[in-house]
């Protein structure tokens, strides 16, 4: 009885999918749940009357503290992404272009090697090179420029007085070009030579000892 009693009120938010997809946060709206995702919105819940009530009725907190608590909340929120993007575009700048051009240089030298060695198959024996050598400077020339992009975003973000409205759009403007410029880095991690790589790749992680 008290099992049959729970799924019925629990029926509401029952889901057997991947809470984690799409599939559930439309599934969440067609039965008229709240499926905010954005951190800085989700704390706005902390605020609602009913929210307020039931921290006052339990003797736990005020209107006043909920007020302070999501200051800092948002702070937080904002300093996290801001620390994450600023060690992100050192990384890109001092770390992975250099290592990515040094590299690709090397990959030229080769070519022209090639040329002055065996300039009849100098363009067939170095078409893979060539491809490499593209491909490192369109994702060098996108990282740079993304870089420059979440600086500038920052920048204007971190003019907004209000903590609630400076946490938004640092969600909005810096986070999503986190990883937009991380599959670049990826990218580059698969073509760049293990032993001019200075950081550890992915697979190694897995077996440092």
């Amino acid at each position: 009885t008290v099992i049959r009693r729970y799924i019925k009120e629990c029926k509401p938010i029952h889901f057997d999918g991947n809470g984690y997809s799409d599939e559930w946060k439309e599934e969440a709206r067609r039965r008229g749940l709240d499926c905010e995702t954005k951190a800085p919105l989700i704390y706005d819940n902390y605020l609602k009357p009913e929210t307020i009530a039931m921290f006052e009725r339990a003797g736990v907190m005020t209107k006043v503290e909920l007020e302070a608590r999501n200051e800092v909340k948002w702070e937080t929120y904002t300093k996290k992404i801001q620390i994450e993007s600023r060690v992100l575009g050192d990384l890109a700048l001092n770390h992975i272009i250099p290592v990515a051009t040094e590299y690709q240089t090397c990959l030229i030298n080769n070519v022209y090697k090639l040329k002055s060695i065996m300039p009849d198959e100098a363009e067939e024996l170095s078409s893979r090179n060539k491809e490499l050598i593209r491909d490192i400077s369109q994702h060098t020339s996108y990282i740079k420029k993304r870089v420059d992009e979440m600086i500038a975003a920052r920048k204007v973000a971190n003019r907004i007085t209000d903590e609630r409205e400076k946490a938004i759009a640092y969600h909005d403007t810096v986070f999503p070009m986190l990883d937009e410029i991380r599959y670049h880095i990826d990218k580059l991690e698969l073509i760049v030579d293990n032993e001019m790589w200075t950081l550890p790749k992915y697979r190694e992680l897995l077996f440092i000892r």
